[in-house]
């Protein structure tokens, strides 16, 4: 019960946010969403920065458990990489989409939960590094700069218009030259974000 009670207020966080940003958020707004009492959230956070920061943890580790079920699913090498990046760019795109408030959760600099979204990339970095060590790279990339290269890539992809459009073909033309071989050869793929099943509860706890 106090889980979704806890939920329920990281929702009307993630509300409040998409409508005044982090900073004019307060937990007045928070408890009126909810349709509580001020106090009535004090039960189950500290503050406002406490619930951004829970919040912030939750669509991460949402994000996370999406790409660590591509790089553990039954699919050839280039379709895990693929479910890995694709969980990052869907993270951005969704709240970006949600509101220019919600892209705020994705500032590595920020004071209240710049750690979260920087130990993200750590750990999708690390499930790359491990998916192409077992995979094997072609010339003299090793698995770590293959990582590292395509981490880039999909951070340039957020930056562009269409990102989901451009997605499949420059991880295509990427994966072939890193792997050595065409990565759609045997591809089960249906699509951006095909192999993320994590994001449909975005809003609500992981699992739930």
């Amino acid at each position: 019960m106090a889980t979704d009670r806890l939920d329920e207020v990281l929702d009307a966080t993630y509300e409040c946010l998409t409508r005044y940003g982090v900073r004019r958020t307060t937990v007045d707004d928070i408890g009126a969403t909810m349709g509580v009492s001020r106090s009535a959230v004090y039960q189950y956070v500290r503050g406002k920065d406490d619930a951004v920061r829970r919040l912030a943890e939750r669509l991460h580790d949402q994000a996370l458990a999406g790409a660590r079920a591509a790089a553990s699913a039954d699919t050839p090498a280039a379709e895990r990489i693929r479910g890995v990046l694709a969980a990052k760019l869907e993270l951005v795109l969704r709240l970006r989409g949600d509101s220019v408030h919600a892209a705020e959760l994705l500032d590595a600099k920020a004071r209240l939960f710049g750690d979260i979204c920087a130990a993200f990339t750590v750990d999708l970095r690390g499930l790359l590094i491990e998916l192409f060590d077992t995979a094997g790279t072609a010339g003299s990339v090793p698995p770590a700069a293959a990582a590292d290269i395509c981490v880039a890539l999909v951070i340039g992809l957020e930056s562009v218009a269409n990102p989901r459009d451009l997605f499949d073909p420059a991880i295509d033309a990427v994966l072939a030259g890193l792997l050595g071989a065409g990565p759609s050869a045997g591809s089960t793929r249906d699509g951006f974000g095909a192999p993320i099943e994590a994001f449909p509860g975005m809003m609500r706890g992981a699992g739930a």
